[in-house]
C-alpha cells in the first residue's frame, strides 16, 4: 500500500458521516467485520511499556504491516484513537503512545515533557521497537509535536494526517490561555479535570470538556472520562506534570519552522471539524498552504475539536 492509498483509508478510518464532492464511500464489510473491539477494558489489557531514559512510555498496538502512529490531544490519551485503531489495524501496525505528563506513561525524574521532548521520546520509542518510519495520524497539541518531528525527522515519517491542531501562527490557542493560567497557579487539574471525573454529566455539559470540544452531547462516556482523568488525578506529581504539559504550550513550539514544512515532501492530508471553538477554521488553510506536499483540505461539518473520537467508524453509504 503506498502513501497515497494511506491517505485515503486513513480518511475513511477518521471521517466518518461526509461526503466529499456529493460521493460517499465505505470500506469493505470484510474489513468490517473482522475488526475486533477495542473497548476501555481490552484498551486497559493491551496496553504495553518501554523503558527509556525519559520513562516508562505506555502505549497500546494493534494489527500488523507498515506502522501507523497516531498521536493524541491534550489532556486526553492514546485511548482517544481506540475506534480509529479497529479499523485500521486490520491493514497496519497501529501504536498510540501516551505523551510525557499524560495517561499512563511514567516520567523519569526531572524529565520535560516539553514539546520538543515528546518528539525525542517518540524517536527512541521508534528507535526501541525498530520502526524505521511511520505514518502519521494528529490531533491537538499532538498536531504540534507531529510537525516538529517531520520538521526535525522527515525520514521517520511516511506520510501525515493532520486533525484540528496548532500551525505556526496559532500555537498555542487562545482559548487554551486559561488553561496555561490555572497550570501556572497549579489549579487547573483541581479545578476542572477532578470535578470532571467525580462528575460525568458535568464533565459532558456545556462547561465541560464534552460541550468545548465534543459535538455530540453523550461523548466523552463514562469510561472514556475515567481513562482520560483518573491518572492525571492520581497523585501530587501526576498533577504537577499536567500542569507542566500545558505551561509548555504557552510559548510557540513551531515559531520559524515554516521554512522546514515548505520543504518537506512528506504527503499531507488534513480533516477538519469546522465546529471546533478551540482552533479557528483559517488553520486548517494556513497548515495546507505551510507543507510542500499538501493534498488539501477536507471539511467535517458539525464537528469539534476531538472529533476523531466521536466519529472513528468510516464514510458509510
Amino acid at each position: 500500500m503506498n502513501r497515497r492509498t494511506f491517505l485515503r483509508d486513513a480518511m475513511l478510518a477518521l471521517a466518518t458521516g461526509t461526503c466529499a464532492a456529493g460521493t460517499c464511500l465505505s470500506l469493505p464489510s470484510q474489513t468490517r467485520a473482522r475488526r475486533d473491539v477495542l473497548d476501555a477494558a481490552a484498551f486497559h489489557a493491551s496496553r504495553r511499556f518501554v523503558t527509556l531514559e525519559c520513562g516508562d512510555v505506555a502505549y497500546v498496538e494493534r494489527g500488523s504491516g507498515d506502522v501507523a502512529l497516531f498521536l493524541h490531544g491534550f489532556p486526553l490519551n492514546g485511548f482517544q484513537w481506540r475506534g480509529a485503531i479497529e479499523r485500521l489495524a486490520a491493514q497496519r501496525r497501529c501504536i498510540a503512545p501516551d505523551f510525557l505528563g499524560l495517561g499512563h506513561t511514567r516520567v523519569a525524574q526531572e524529565q520535560s515533557v516539553a514539546p520538543a521532548a515528546q518528539v525525542a521520546m517518540l524517536v527512541a520509542l521508534l528507535d526501541a521497537l525498530a520502526i524505521d518510519a511511520v505514518d502519521l495520524i494528529a490531533n491537538d497539541s499532538g498536531g504540534a509535536i507531529a510537525q516538529l518531528l517531520v520538521a526535525g525527522h522527515p525520514h521517520r515519517v511516511r506520510s501525515l494526517l493532520l486533525t484540528n491542531c496548532d500551525s505556526e501562527r496559532e500555537c498555542p490557542p487562545a482559548a487554551l490561555q486559561p488553561v496555561i493560567e490555572l497550570s501556572r497557579r497549579g489549579e487547573f487539574v483541581d479545578h476542572w479535570l477532578a470535578p470532571w471525573l467525580a462528575d460525568k454529566v458535568l464533565a459532558r455539559s456545556a462547561e465541560g470538556i464534552g460541550g468545548m470540544c465534543y459535538a455530540d452531547p453523550a461523548q466523552p462516556t463514562d469510561a472514556a472520562i475515567e481513562t482520560y482523568f483518573a491518572p492525571l488525578v492520581a497523585t501530587p506529581r501526576s498533577k504537577a506534570l499536567v500542569h507542566a504539559y500545558a505551561m509548555a504550550l504557552e510559548h510557540n513550539a513551531l515559531a520559524d519552522i515554516g521554512t522546514a514544512l515548505g520543504r518537506s515532501d512528506v504527503p499531507l492530508r488534513i480533516v477538519w471539524g469546522d465546529a471546533d471553538t478551540i482552533f479557528t477554521p483559517a488553520n486548517a488553510d494556513y497548515l495546507a498552504a505551510s507543507f510542500g506536499n499538501s493534498r488539501g483540505v477536507r471539511r467535517l461539518r458539525h464537528s469539534k475539536l476531538f472529533w476523531p473520537e466521536e466519529r472513528p467508524a468510516g464514510i458509510e453509504h
